[in-house]
């Protein structure tokens, strides 16, 4: 299996990119997002590849780096999702803002995603959200609010809400996520009976 390809950039097509290794031209199937940061015809680059291997064909898809490939391979483990729905999604969306929306529960972030309907897109966030975080790159309040960093530098009104729902009987985790998406929505200085109310709604979407 091919995990790693360098060369020379031979030409480009809608969705790949032609990479001349010695000599050899590897068809690499890549996100409008990487292909846009590629450099141009006769440069060298360097690519993380997944192998997919058919009865009928062998296919390689290219990333920038190996956690967008993490995530292309994370993202086909949910039911309806496939190669080419996963590489729209990382079209759309940087690594970082996939993990966000999961880590967030935001389905309209991931639904932006061209071949993603609401019905995939909650079934993406709902099936992903306890593995985001393992991908890294999760949003720095989510990550801080959910405890896996000092959260003393929060306003009181945001750890105040947090408290609130962890005694309501939610995780941390989801309580931090959903008071983070609340601060996204109602700014920065809501009050914690605003952040309560809007991270409750967050919570029962």
């Amino acid at each position: 299996m091919i995990g790693k390809l360098k060369g020379l950039i031979d030409s480009y097509g809608e969705d790949f990119v032609i990479l001349d290794v010695n000599g050899v031209g590897y068809v690499v199937h890549c996100s409008s997002r990487t292909l846009q940061k590629l450099p141009r015809a006769g440069e060298a680059v360097a690519l993380a590849i997944e192998t997919q291997v058919r009865e009928d064909s062998i296919r390689l898809f290219g990333f920038e780096a190996e956690v967008e490939r993490d995530w292309f391979r994370l993202l086909q483990t949910v039911q309806g999702v496939g190669a080419k729905v996963a590489l729209g999604i990382l079209s759309i969306l940087s690594s970082s803002e996939i993990a966000s929306a999961i880590a967030t529960q935001d389905k309209a972030m991931v639904a932006r995603a061209p071949g993603v309907g609401p019905k995939l897109a909650a079934r993406i966030v709902a099936e992903l959200k306890d593995k985001a975080p393992a991908f890294g790159a999760v949003d720095p309040v989510v990550a801080k609010l959910a405890g896996e960093d000092d959260d003393a530098s929060a306003p009181s009104a945001v750890r105040d809400a947090i408290s609130a729902l962890v005694n309501l009987g939610y995780g941390r985790p989801q309580a931090a996520a959903a008071v983070a998406a609340s601060v996204k929505a109602l700014g920065e200085g809501a009050e914690t009976g605003a952040l309560i109310r809007q991270g409750l709604r967050e919570l029962a979407l």
